[in-house]
């Protein structure tokens, strides 16, 4: 077996389960919006379908509050609620316009066991976490907003009342990007990047100076292989937030696609310089200095991540791959070791293990360790067992 680099990036984003026995709860809730004389229907529309939206989530915070394996996560129903808007999407069943009030119904079916999963994901990954948050908090500022100049246009006259109007449109637009950029996150952590994009692109036309949309709309084109675009949205959403640390850890990782491995290594920096308990931008660091052969700083940044986050599978397969590459293999099989403890089906832990074996003369372990790894479909392992004739 080939002496190899595996590198495992764990770029922020989207994670999506698919368990084989689930229960869907379906949640339905209504609302009525009664519109003034300076709201149209789209703006009506807007406020009644971020308001059934708000009923939902807490309808569904308050049943996944009771659930044993969320209570195991010691979350209030508010942080249940705020992970919950970037996993659900909500679907109208029914809507009316009459001209002065706004009548929808929506509905939200969740599978639980995803949802769940999700949530696990989620409140582990401190910068999404807090994106999600600044989310929450801009559109509930948004519809307080709303509701000021709301009462304040009734008495306004003139060039004042001009101004307060064409506020008030502006806040409504920037509260439906809000509702574009959930449904975004979303579609990008069921897999769907395409429709994902979309819904970011929509949101940056509603609202082109938030930093969020730039943001999930690189980490999209990311996953769709566009790495390019990608790199535009990050730095976009830098230019507008100087102090995103998750945009510059995910330009560091889109630069590390295209190539560029010290630039990669200068965004992960800026990254952990805004953020020093960001576990991901180290771990990435450390992909970074192994691809450009400096393992000794490989190590010390995956085992930094370690430290801030001792259940991290990937950070010790990674550091167990750097100490291979520096021929150090008993403490390599330690790594991946812990690694397999994490993850018992961590395919490419077993294949780096079974080369840490055969370096140190194991190889009865090695290839018992490289068939687990074929069986869980580990395709360079699949193509040395079967260069070597033998089944798995």
């Amino acid at each position: 077996m080939k002496k190899t680099i595996l590198l495992i990036i764990a770029l922020v984003l989207y994670i999506s389960f698919s368990p084989a026995f689930a229960e869907t709860k379906t949640f339905i809730k209504e609302y009525t919006y009664q519109a003034s004389e300076d709201d149209s229907r789209n703006s009506s529309r807007t406020i009644a379908l971020r308001e059934v939206k708000r009923l939902l989530l807490e309808e569904l915070g308050t049943y996944l509050e009771s659930v044993t394996e969320v209570q195991n996560f010691q979350l209030t129903k508010d942080q249940i609620v705020t992970l919950t808007a970037g996993i659900v999407q909500t679907e109208i069943v029914d809507e009316k316009w009459d001209g002065h009030t706004y009548w929808l119904r929506a509905r939200v079916a969740a599978d639980s066991d995803s949802v769940i999963k999700n949530i696990d994901a989620l409140r582990s990954d401190r910068e999404k976490t807090k994106e999600l948050e600044e989310v929450r908090k801009r559109s509930d500022e948004q519809l307080r907003e709303i509701e000021r100049l709301r009462k304040e246009l009734v008495t306004a006259k003139d060039e004042s009342r001009a101004k307060k109007k064409a506020a008030y449109d502006d806040t409504i637009s920037s509260l439906k990007a809000i509702e574009w950029v959930e449904k975004g996150i979303a579609l990008g952590r069921a897999g769907d990047h395409n429709n994902a994009i979309e819904s970011f692109t929509k949101a940056i036309e509603l609202n082109p100076i938030y930093a969020v949309s730039y943001n999930n709309r690189g980490i999209g084109y990311g996953r769709i292989g566009n790495h390019e675009r990608a790199i535009e949205d990050f730095t976009k959403a830098i230019e507008l937030n100087p102090i995103y640390a998750d945009a510059y850890n995910n330009r560091g990782v889109a630069y590390g696609r295209t190539g560029n491995q010290r630039q990669a290594i200068e965004d992960y920096g800026k990254a952990i310089e805004l953020n020093l308990k960001y576990s991901l931008a180290y771990n990435n660091r450390g992909i970074a200095y192994g691809r450009l052969g400096n393992y000794e700083l490989a190590i010390e940044d995956f085992t930094k991540t370690i430290e801030l986050n001792p259940i991290y599978a990937d950070a010790y397969n990674n550091r167990g791959v750097a100490y291979g590459n520096l021929g150090k293999h008993r403490q390599a099989l330690k790594d991946f070791d812990k690694a397999i403890e994490i993850n018992p089906k961590y395919a490419h832990a077993y294949y780096g293990r079974g080369i840490a074996y055969g370096k140190l003369g194991n190889h009865k372990q090695a290839i018992e360790d490289t068939k687990t790894a074929a069986r869980l479909g580990e395709k360079r392992a699949q193509d040395f067992l079967r260069r070597k004739g033998i089944d798995w």
